[in-house]
């Protein structure tokens, strides 16, 4: 069977316009009649109240629509994600499940850091991607400059596979370098394509870039690098379509096209570049899983005839249908009725139905197949990141990676009679978003909602109250502190207790201190000789340092790493069990963490500010006010663009006070970069 469909993602940073081109890749595709506006909050995408007031994309949507090439009919699935930082998890999710994605980039402002953001998640689930340079219309659009940022900031290798004709209010149409044909929108819809010989004063450029496209293709692809160096050999329309296939789908080479989806053009042919050079989901090479019977890696084939293997990357609680949860199917078949198993709790079910997602309409089908996104019922307890696969074979997928939470507040319901509900609410919230961590202070009793940045936690104190009509009481926002250790200790750790019949004995000695490398996470080194410690033992010492570093000796907060040499011990051939070695360990870190010098680490974020010449001044002093660091300042269309390290506690309200500090003359995007040190006069009134 022939698989015509492509599982595609539109990514950017925010206001680039994703979900403005996502309407109208569904109004060309037929899947709605009428041409929905961000700015009017009427897009098929942004469903959510606050999406619609806030004009930005808060969940990532899923819908499916049809593309007609020549007679060639094409399903696409469209996820279309978030641009702000605050809900990366969104992002994270649907590039797990998908097979490429389109990059939208601003012709005026380019490359933002929340692009790099979610390009470099791209990278790291090696998608194929497409670059389309949206808002040619825009004062300041630059398409070339824009294209030199994708190679200099992005590390990629641009393929330009069009150029525009004009900019900004005199933006008319693109040039296909590959067919030579100039293209114009001429109605207000964009519905009428008029296909022109090239405008003579484009011809030399034209020529120029073409050039460029073939030697660009010809050191990347060895097929068309012979053909291109035969010179009685004419180098066909087919000759590049099929190289520019090639190595997009291999990703040593990104093609790039421009166009403006608000002013519906250029958005027919970005149709055409996603069915043409992305790859169905059978040219992906085997899908990779554990046999939770045997513990081997197997490699499952992505067709039907296969079994059937499936990633949960999402739960929606629906107030009509209950709790759904998004499934991509890797490999096999499902049909309603079927009975499959959740590999991380063991459990087998029966799917109730099998539906389609068309926003925030659902439509049943009769069967998902290999390749498919679809939503389940009757799933209960469905988690992010769960394989689902046949009771015959069951098979674990890659999971999908939360990030931590740098942010927290403590929350109450403002009325004794919303408590019980209150917490049943925060539990749902969290099923569907598992980056938000609900806990109890254990010295105040609050309850404390931590999540990925500001905004997060506002849009989510919003559901409650918008979607639950459950009024909050809230603190004010706390940075999630990180601690270290900065010198290495020796110590020896015994615990031995009886109690009547079989003790508890574990005896161990370890040097405990900083890694080397500065790697999060725990590095742990086995240095026990001659067995004094049995085997069997070792994985439970390593696994109390482990569950100790959750909680660091200065606050209670995460340790962001730490390194254990187990260097001698001894147990009790009676008395000695796993838990015994496990408790020794959590024990010892407990005595020596504090001779190890901790020290608190804060999160620091990237911020890049955009402003005129005129506030150059006043946006430096507030950076240093705020303990910022700027790294660089450079010159783009008249604009002064800072980069700078700020610590995320000294951003809190900053979106705002740079409005007012520049007059409304600033732009501002952050995200996440490092921990580092807290400085001590800093440390010194946060540890009480």
């Amino acid at each position: 069977m022939k698989y015509n469909t492509r599982n595609i993602g539109i990514i950017a940073h925010v206001d680039a316009g994703k979900t403005t081109l996502t309407e109208r890749l569904l109004y060309y595709t037929g899947m709605i009649h009428k041409i929905g506006n961000v700015d009017e909050g009427n897009t098929t995408m942004d469903k959510d109240i606050q999406e619609k007031n806030r004009g930005i994309t808060i969940s990532s949507a899923a819908i499916s629509t049809q593309w007609k090439k020549e007679d060639d009919l094409f399903s696409i699935n469209i996820i279309d994600t978030p641009g702000h930082i605050d809900f990366a998890v969104e992002v994270e999710r649907s590039l797990r499940v998908l097979d490429s994605v389109v990059a939208v980039f601003c012709a005026s402002s380019g490359v933002q850091p929340q692009t790099e953001n979610v390009w470099f998640q791209a990278e790291k689930h090696g998608i194929s991607k497409i670059c389309f340079i949206n808002k040619m219309d825009r004062i300041g659009a630059d398409f070339f400059s824009v294209v030199n940022e994708i190679r200099t900031k992005l590390n990629a290798v641009p393929l330009v596979l069009q150029i525009p004709i004009g900019s900004e209010d005199r933006f008319e149409g693109v040039i296909d370098l590959i067919t030579q044909k100039a293209l114009y929108w001429i109605d207000e819809n964009g519905e009428t394509i008029v296909e022109k010989e090239i405008p003579e004063n484009y011809l030399a450029e034209t020529g120029e870039f073409r050039v460029k496209l073939m030697e660009t293709l010809a050191e990347s692809d060895d097929v068309f690098f012979e053909a291109f160096l035969d010179a009685e050999n004419t180098v066909t329309e087919k000759m590049l379509v099929d190289a520019v296939t090639r190595t997009c789908q291999s990703g040593s080479l990104v093609p790039v096209l421009c166009g403006s989806a608000f002013k519906n053009k250029g958005v027919q042919p970005l149709l055409d570049a996603v069915v043409t050079y992305l790859p169905a989901p059978d040219q992906l090479a085997r899908i990779k899983a554990k046999d939770t019977k045997t513990e081997r890696t197997v490699e499952l084939e992505r067709n039907e005839e296969e079994v059937f293997s499936g990633l949960v990357f999402k739960v929606v609680i629906d107030k009509h249908m209950g709790k759904l949860a998004m499934l991509r199917i890797y490999s096999g078949s499902i049909q309603s009725g079927d009975a499959v198993q959740n590999v991380r709790t063991g459990d087998s079910f029966r799917i109730s139905r099998i539906l389609q997602i068309q926003s925030d309409k659902t439509l049943p089908v009769e069967k998902g197949r290999a390749g498919d996104i679809v939503a389940l019922t009757g799933i209960k307890d469905a988690k992010t990141g769960d394989s689902l696969s046949s009771l015959a074979c069951p098979v674990l997928l890659e999971s999908i990676t939360i990030p931590d939470p740098v942010i927290r507040v403590s929350i109450e319901p403002k009325t004794n009679a919303d408590e019980k509900s209150f917490g049943i609410v925060l539990a749902k919230i969290q099923e569907e978003d598992p980056s938000l961590v609900v806990e109890r202070d254990r010295q105040t009793g609050e309850t404390l909602l931590s999540g990925l940045g500001e905004l997060h936690l506002e849009v989510t104190l919003e559901k409650i109250r918008l979607n639950h009509g459950i009024e909050i009481n809230q603190g004010e926002p706390k940075v999630s502190y990180r601690e270290i250790l900065t010198e290495t200790r020796k110590h020896r750790e015994k615990l031995s207790k009886q109690n009547g019949g079989s003790g508890q004995f574990a005896d161990i000695t370890f040097e405990i201190g900083p890694r080397e490398n500065n790697e999060p996470g725990l590095e742990f080194i086995n240095r026990i000789k001659g067995g004094v410690i049995p085997g069997e033992f070792i994985p439970s010492v390593e696994k109390g340092f482990r569950e100790a570093m959750e909680n660091g000796p200065i606050g209670g907060n995460p340790l962001e790493s730490m390194k254990v040499v187990l260097l001698d011990g001894s147990a009790h051939s009676n008395d000695s069990n796993a838990q015994d070695f496990e408790i020794a360990a959590k024990d010892g870190f407990r005595a020596i963490g504090n001779s190890c010098r901790p020290k608190l680490m804060e999160p620091i974020m990237q911020v890049e500010i955009q402003t005129i010449e005129e506030y150059t001044g006043v946006v430096t002093a507030d950076l240093n006010k705020r303990r910022g660091i700027i790294t660089s300042i450079d010159d783009k269309s008249g604009r002064k663009i800072f980069t700078a390290e700020v610590p995320l506690a000294s951003t809190f309200g900053y979106i705002s006070d740079l409005r007012t500090l520049a007059s409304g003359r600033a732009t501002i995007s952050m995200k996440f970069s490092h921990y580092a040190l807290v400085p001590d006069f800093i440390a010194n009134t946060l540890i009480t």
